[in-house]
């Protein structure tokens, strides 16, 4: 009787599961920039501004890796998920420099956790070729 491997993940899985984890991390930064700024730390605002710009590039990164993910693999929920994100990443990156505290800091928290979220699912579930998960 022949054994039947098991599907692996694909180059494109891995991917996206290196380019969400560098997300987490540098959006995990955030809260605490913020909150050495408002305790009286000045240097905060320029961490926090930077870790701004890192976040929203490495969201943009996020959303191509998402595209190929679904070329490659037949996958959608990872492109629908991210540019979900990535925008509520943008309008919140705006409004923060617009100091539009009362968007920014309950938007900021809501990307966070989806940000988390996305983490935990795509460590949570192998990004296989639709199609051979189900083979």
């Amino acid at each position: 009787m022949l054994a039947v491997a098991a599907p692996r993940m694909t180059p494109a899985g891995w991917t996206l599961r290196a380019v969400v984890s560098a997300h987490a991390v540098a959006i995990a930064g955030q809260p605490v920039f913020a909150g050495m700024y408002l305790t009286g730390d000045y240097a905060g605002l320029s961490l926090h501004s930077a870790g701004a710009d890192v976040v929203t590039s490495i969201g943009y990164l996020q959303v191509i890796v998402a595209i190929v993910v679904w070329v490659r693999l037949r996958q959608a929920w990872p492109f629908l998920a991210t540019s979900a994100v990535v925008a509520a990443e943008t309008v919140q990156y705006f409004a923060g420099l617009d100091g539009a505290l009362w968007l920014h800091l309950p938007l900021g928290v809501t990307t966070v956790v989806a940000v988390v979220v996305q983490f935990i699912d795509v460590w949570r579930r192998p990004l296989l070729r639709q199609g051979a998960a189900d083979a």
